[in-house]
């Protein structure tokens, strides 16, 4: 670790970190189990004990010392010692091993001088060496020389054998993989600063899978004084590291290195523990270094000067001439994710470190006592100390390391425009809104995920900074999940919020155009393009309809002119557009649906896929949660209308240019009074011409609003909210003649005896493509599948009277028509989607729910279904 003036001066570089293995193992040194003698596996649970054997240097002469080749005793790591910490040797330090399976010796070694109060100024304390692993070795020779300065007394070759596994049965070994292992539960000594019974904070970045103390072996009655923490209990930066290695090491020996360390670490440089605070070995597996828990911001001794406000990693292995290993450079983001993400650190960014000493770093800046300096975050050991560590080839790897983390600094930022504070609680009626935000550069990020009590609801792109939902009654936990385009991901802290959603009932309106982009109404006058969006204020302002209190709004949509093939979603301003379609379209048709969209902040979006179309909407209510409007009950589906039977009106087609009236409210089960809207599925057959239906309260002025159109010979259907005023509709048909057939499934009421709505999604339920709901495959012509509604994808498991569905029917084989209605009932003969060969195309369906599950029948042919849910009805 210590790389002193006087050494450059002479010519010699402080090289390593904490030296690492000369030499490997060979098969002659295993143990009676097949383990290798130091190899403690991180399988191997509980203490191994470790041994140092000492050798006293023999003085040669001024500034010379030396130890004549010998046999020793095994030892697998060895460093120089001396008597005072304070003296520096004004020369070489150089020592070689024989290896204790071939009997050859290694090359000469340097040995870095280390710095003496890494850890404090204790007791006892000697001057020594960074410590060097030379693997199994049973002989040593010593030599130190290079300058005239007398030699500091005392020194000592300490050769340290870790400890063997040997004395364990093989029943006592677990099969696990150290570093896939469940973490063993080391008890920490308490201390004032930091009792361990107080989890560590929470980080957005995964804690990864750590090889604990127990499992590598540390023998914990070498520290009897517990773990210390840094002063401000804050991990600004991370320090990098590497133990250095002259010859490739097994990752089998990794636990017997750091147990060596952890040897030398207290009984030669008697220090408290194990320098580092984590160690990663060439295969990616991490270790726990020094005690005090993985969660803590547990003081190290490892950066001399930095250690109060740092944590560290060491990679064993010498990275001088060639990198680490891309799973040893995985673990180190790991680490240092997750530690720096407990204190919202980024990575990626710099931070300010108060210098503890006076010194000169690697690169010749000087640092000066109690002054602050700015760092990268992660660092590596040379930027704050004379030293090569982390080696020349491991050090230029950090930068493209600082960004291979996840989205850093996450957090959230306001809640409903409410700044976010620490364990501070928010309410709400329903609609919720988080601003979020990442250090993190936007191009770097490809998504953003809210998550409602662990479950992602919404998703969003890498530049947005807020995304919003709606909850159902009760408190709920809000999070931030951030993917970067590297694939890592980190979740913020959770912010509480408590929602208390009143009744939201359903108030209907005459039906009012809000937006025609071909007349420039509500939004520019223009087509909207492929790929993007267009916004509608739909509440407040002129549009009728309260600025606050509104959940949902009810929208008839229209899709004319389009360019080519597309399909348009309908979705809440400011929210991430779900995969959800609401209109689906070939070039040149027009073609509408009923939208029930959520409204979180009074606008609605409307999203184009491909080329261009103009848009139109028609607004023909909402609901609310101020106290007012109608309650849902479910009817049929009952046919009222069929012009070609003469049901509910003559028997006629309906001329173009003229209307006709039908009676809803008492007839078919639906109350003579109170009734203050129907919902109708109404299809169009038989058109001699292209026109449009209108339906409207009766005895009302028609507006330009369209609910349905068609071209000659076109089958269409669509769902209609419709007010009734005098307990009657009015059926308009543009041009040509056509025949009608209205079937209702529900009406609204003033009844209290009703249901309230309840927005969620849009979610996707169904999906026949996909084996969503149900299983991967068309739906064959004269028969039904059934998808379960309630209590999935946050729906009630009971209480749920009906839901919303919009219904896509693609991919079908022929013409046919598909009936949507309650699982265990006996179908009726009425409709919701009509389609020919080929055709896409969607529908809103409000279906009641019997037994949790509603079914879908198609009656000729095969057809894939997809249904996405935008709300539900319960008492």
């Amino acid at each position: 670790m210590r790389g002193t003036a006087l050494a450059a001066a002479l010519g010699v570089v402080a090289v390593l970190g904490f030296q690492g293995a000369a030499n490997g193992f060979g098969s002659d040194s295993l143990d009676d189990n097949g383990l290798p003698r130091y190899s403690a596996s991180g399988k191997a649970r509980g203490p191994v004990a470790g041994k140092v054997h000492k050798l006293a240097l023999k003085p040669k002469g001024t500034g010379k010392a030396v130890l004549a080749q010998q046999d020793t005793k095994p030892f697998g790591l060895l460093g120089v010692t001396w008597t005072d910490p304070a003296a520096d040797v004004l020369g070489s330090i150089e020592a070689r091993t024989r290896n204790a399976k071939t009997g050859k010796w290694s090359q000469w070694i340097t040995l870095e001088q280390a710095e003496a109060n890494l850890d404090g100024k204790r007791p006892g304390m000697r001057g020594a060496t960074e410590p060097v692993w030379v693997g199994l070795s049973d002989g040593a020779e010593v030599r130190v020389g290079g300058d005239a300065a007398a030699l500091p007394a005392g020194m000592e070759l300490a050769l340290v054998d870790p400890g063997s596994t040997s004395a364990k049965k093989p029943g006592d070994i677990k099969a696990d993989p150290a570093a896939f292992a469940a973490p063993a539960a080391d008890p920490v000594p308490p201390t004032p600063a930091q009792p361990p019974t107080v989890p560590g904070p929470a980080s957005t970045a995964p804690r990864p899978e750590v090889v604990s103390r127990v499992q590598w072996g540390a023998d914990e009655s070498l520290n009897n004084e517990g773990p210390i923490y840094l002063p401000g209990a804050k991990i600004k930066a991370t320090f990098v590291h590497h133990t250095a290695a002259a010859a490739p090491y097994e990752c089998s020996e990794s636990a017997a290195i750091v147990r060596g360390l952890h040897v030398y670490h207290v009984k030669e440089n008697l220090w408290r523990d194990l320098g580092y605070n984590f160690l990663v070995d060439k295969c990616g597996t991490i270790f726990e270094g020094r005690q005090g828990g993985v969660d803590q911001p547990v003081m190290g001794a490892h950066s001399y000067g930095w250690n109060s406000e740092s944590t560290s990693v060491s990679v064993l292995g010498d990275y001088t001439s060639a990198g680490a290993s891309p799973a040893a450079l995985d673990a180190i983001s790991k680490v240092a994710a997750y530690k720096l993400g407990q204190y919202d650190g980024d990575m990626n960014g710099t931070t300010t470190l108060t210098a503890g000493a006076t010194q000169t770093n690697f690169f010749g800046k000087s640092f000066t006592a109690g002054q602050t300096y700015e760092f990268k975050t992660l660092s590596g050991h040379r930027d704050g100390f004379n030293t090569q560590c982390p080696g020349n080839s491991l050090y230029p790897q950090l930068e493209a390391l600082r960004k291979s983390g996840p989205p850093a600094a996450l957090q959230v930022t306001n809640v409903n425009g409410e700044p976010a504070r620490p364990g501070a609680s928010f309410q709400t009626p329903g609609p919720v809104s988080l601003g979020f935000g990442t250090s993190t550069a936007s191009s770097l990020v490809s998504k953003f995920e809210l998550l409602v009590d662990d479950k992602s609801v919404a998703t969003t792109a890498g530049t947005a900074r807020t995304v919003s939902t709606s909850l159902t009654s009760g408190s709920h936990q809000l999070q931030i999940r951030a993917t970067a385009t590297n694939g890592k991901v980190s979740t913020s802290l959770p912010v509480t919020v408590v929602a208390e959603v009143k009744d939201i009932k359903f108030v209907p309106v005459d039906p009012k155009r809000l937006m025609d982009t071909r007349e420039g109404l509500g939004t520019p006058q223009a087509k909207v393009a492929g790929g993007t969006s267009v916004t509608l204020q739909v509440a407040g302002g002129s549009t009728g309809i309260p600025a606050s209190g509104v959940t949902a709004a009810v929208l008839n949509v229209t899709a004319t002119e389009p360019t080519q093939s597309s399909f348009v979603s309908v979705y809440p301003a400011g929210t991430a557009r779900s995969s959800a379609s609401n209109l689906n379209f070939t070039a040149g048709q027009t073609i509408p649906n009923l939208v029930v969209v959520p409204v979180v902040d009074g606008k609605v979006s409307f999203y184009n896929h491909a080329g261009a179309v103009h848009l139109i909407a028609d607004v023909t209510g909402y609901f609310t949660s101020s106290g007012e409007g109608a309650t849902h009950t479910n009817v049929g589906p009952t046919r009222l209308m069929d012009t070609r039977e003469g049901l509910g009106t003559p028997k006629a087609k309906i001329p173009g240019g003229t209307s006709v009236t039908l009676q809803v409210a008492g007839v078919e089960g639906i109350p003579a009074t109170g009734v203050k809207a129907v919902v109708l599925n109404v299809t169009a057959t038989n058109p001699t011409q292209s026109s449009f239906v209108s339906v409207y309260p009766s005895g009302t002025t028609r507006s330009s609003a369209s609910n349905l159109n068609f071209t000659a010979g076109q089958t269409i259907p669509n769902l209609v909210i419709v007010p009734v005023v005098d307990g009657k509709v009015s059926f308009y048909n543009h041009a040509g003649t056509v025949d009608l057939i209205a079937d209702i499934t529900g009406y609204f009421s003033d009844s209290a005896a009703g249901a309230v709505h309840t927005n969620i999604g849009p979610t996707r339920l169904m999906d026949t493509r996909e084996g969503l709901g149900t299983p991967q495959a068309k739906i064959p012509g004269g028969t039904s599948v059934t998808l379960q509604v309630a209590g999935v994808e946050g729906i009630p498991a009971t209480g749920v009277k009906a839901v919303v569905l919009n219904v896509t029917a693609t991919n079908p084989t022929q013409s046919s028509f598909v009936s949507v209605y309650p699982s265990g009932t006996t179908r009726s003969s009425a409709s919701n989607l009509n389609f020919t060969a080929g055709q896409t195309i969607p529908n809103l369906v409000i279906v009641p729910v019997v037994d949790g599950k509603v079914s879908f029948y198609n009656h000729a042919g095969t057809v894939d279904l997809i249904a996405d849910i935008t709300g539900y009805f319960t008492k």
